[in-house]
């Protein structure tokens, strides 16, 4: 009777074994770096110092894996030191108590009685340039039986993949409000979409006046700003996307949370408030690819219909007519001449 020698198969799986808890080692070991980097107090020499303490167990584990025969004890010290990392992580909790920028310093106050929409801290700065601009926060009001649009804005700052999210709401009377998840920067902070992804800020809902947050991205920042009517919305539909984003702002009055720059970013917040009008709106990675988000909506019927995407693409552009329309009254019907779906006149 021949004798099958299962050696070699056991330690091909022993192999593949251990190569596979090397790759969760250095996905770990990289993780764990950048978090020290982002997130661990001091200055750059300190994180520095941190970072290379806490490659000496990763390099242990990797070296370990890579053995012919794993040393078990290396990856256990790898484990061991992880979980205290994680222990770390857990305490990093966002605050409402820091020096912000002055564009994001004040929360926004929102409720709602009966039909009368509520806001303290709705932004309308004047802005002549990035570090020179009039602050303004006022209260509004508006009546929710007045809804009359909305209107979906890409600004594109980084090239066409990504865009920050912004929704727009028309009222009869002719006034437009601006919601926008953003980063809650502190002084001197700028965006870093990779810190995003490790608790390095707070998010914050800004609601604007729309000449203010269309002007500051169009005529201080350089960005590139498209404009599309959202189209198959019902009153109601807009009244509940109204109400959804007072729940984000009284949410965020209730306890502060981290922005985070793939799972709770402009665009997933726009996702989904969409989702509770139409609850079977399909998964896309346009979602996450948020330059590419005016497409996905044409795709599922979102806007003007019959109309084709380039089309609303060209025509929805109004970076120019946002930077020559400036200051005016009627800064928000200039923004909209030409667009398909919406009316002459430009609004509602």
């Amino acid at each position: 009777m021949a004798i099958t020698d299962l050696g070699g198969p056991r330690r091909l799986l022993r192999r593949v074994g251990s190569f596979a808890l090397v790759l969760a080692c250095l996905a770990a070991g990289i993780w764990g770096g950048l978090a020290l980097w982002f997130q661990f107090p001091g200055n750059a020499v300190a994180k520095g110092m941190a970072i290379l303490v806490w490659c000496v167990p990763c390099m242990l584990a990797l070296r370990a894996g890579l053995a012919w025969k794993p040393h078990w004890r290396s990856f256990a010290i790898f484990a061991a030191c992880f979980f205290l990392l994680l222990g770390w992580w857990a305490t990093i909790r966002p605050a409402q108590d820091r020096q912000w920028a002055d564009d994001v310093a004040q929360p926004l106050h929102a409720r709602i009685e009966g039909d009368r929409l509520l806001l303290d801290n709705v932004r309308d700065f004047r802005w002549r340039g990035e570090d020179d601009y009039d602050v303004r926060w006022e209260r509004r009001e508006y009546d929710l039986s007045q809804v009359r649009s909305v209107d979906l804005i890409l600004s594109y700052w980084m090239g066409p993949a990504i865009a920050h999210t912004l929704v727009s709401f028309g009222f009869a009377d002719g006034r437009q409000l601006v919601f926008s998840l953003e980063i809650r920067k502190e002084r001197g902070e700028s965006f870093s979409a990779l810190g995003g992804f490790f608790r390095r800020f707070e998010a914050v809902l800004v609601a604007a006046d729309e000449r203010d947050i269309v002007q500051v991205r169009t005529s201080v920042r350089g960005e590139d700003v498209y404009l599309y009517r959202l189209h198959g919305l019902s009153q109601e539909d807009m009244r509940e996307l109204l109400r959804y984003y007072v729940g984000q702002a009284q949410a965020l009055e209730r306890a502060p949370a981290f922005y985070n720059t793939l799972t709770s970013n402009c665009t997933t917040v726009v996702f989904a408030l969409m989702r509770r009008i139409v609850p079977t709106l399909p998964l896309d990675y346009r979602l996450l690819l948020s330059g590419y988000l005016a497409e996905y909506a044409a795709d599922v019927g979102g806007l003007a219909p019959g109309v084709p995407y380039a089309q609303l693409h060209e025509r929805g552009r109004i970076s120019l007519r946002a930077r020559a329309a400036g200051d005016t009254v009627d800064f928000s019907r200039r923004i909209r001449e030409g667009i398909p779906g919406i009316a002459e006149g430009g609004i509602p």
